[in-house]
């Protein structure tokens, strides 16, 4: 059953970019006493993830951590390089991006959707979540993958 809201997110590790390279985060280190705007989005530079969703993450950062979020994150099922690579394109220094390379966290929170028959195999659903020391307080899930109507970061927004 796909997580709601009141759940706990569950035990998962990230990878992230440093300065020193790849690392792992585990979700107590990205949520864990924070609140975070957590977005995902099916795939790196594909159409709707890079030309709509992540401008619209970006454009509201500043609004998003003006209303009391401390952390705004963009999470994908592809590689670690691949995330620094698209946050690198896009210039959305303001936002921590999360690779969860095999879709674990995906298909922990079972929000995932086969891509296969466009050759991207399982991916993450697009999705907005809330989350207030790891606990899901809003969360939005877009109905299509190539929609950003319910998602974006001018619709979390306007839920804080």
């Amino acid at each position: 059953m796909p997580i709601k809201v009141g759940d706990r997110l569950p035990d998962a590790k990230f990878r992230v970019m440093t300065s020193d390279g790849p690392a792992w985060k585990s979700t107590d280190d990205i949520f864990k006493g924070k609140k975070v705007a957590l977005f995902a989005v099916p795939g790196a530079f594909t159409g709707t993830c890079h030309k709509m969703h992540v401008p619209s993450i970006t454009q509201h950062a500043d609004a998003i951590k003006a209303k009391g979020v401390n952390t705004v994150a963009l999470t994908s099922v592809n590689d670690v390089f691949v995330m620094d690579a698209w946050k690198k394109a896009t210039g959305a220094d303001k936002i921590d991006f999360l690779a969860d390379g095999n879709g674990e966290f995906a298909k922990a929170i079972d929000l995932t959707f086969d891509g296969s028959g466009n050759g991207l195999g399982t991916r993450s659903k697009r999705y907005a979540m809330l989350v207030e020391d790891g606990v899901v307080k809003k969360l939005s899930i877009e109905e299509a993958p190539g929609k950003v109507e319910v998602s974006g970061g001018d619709a979390l927004l306007k839920q804080l």
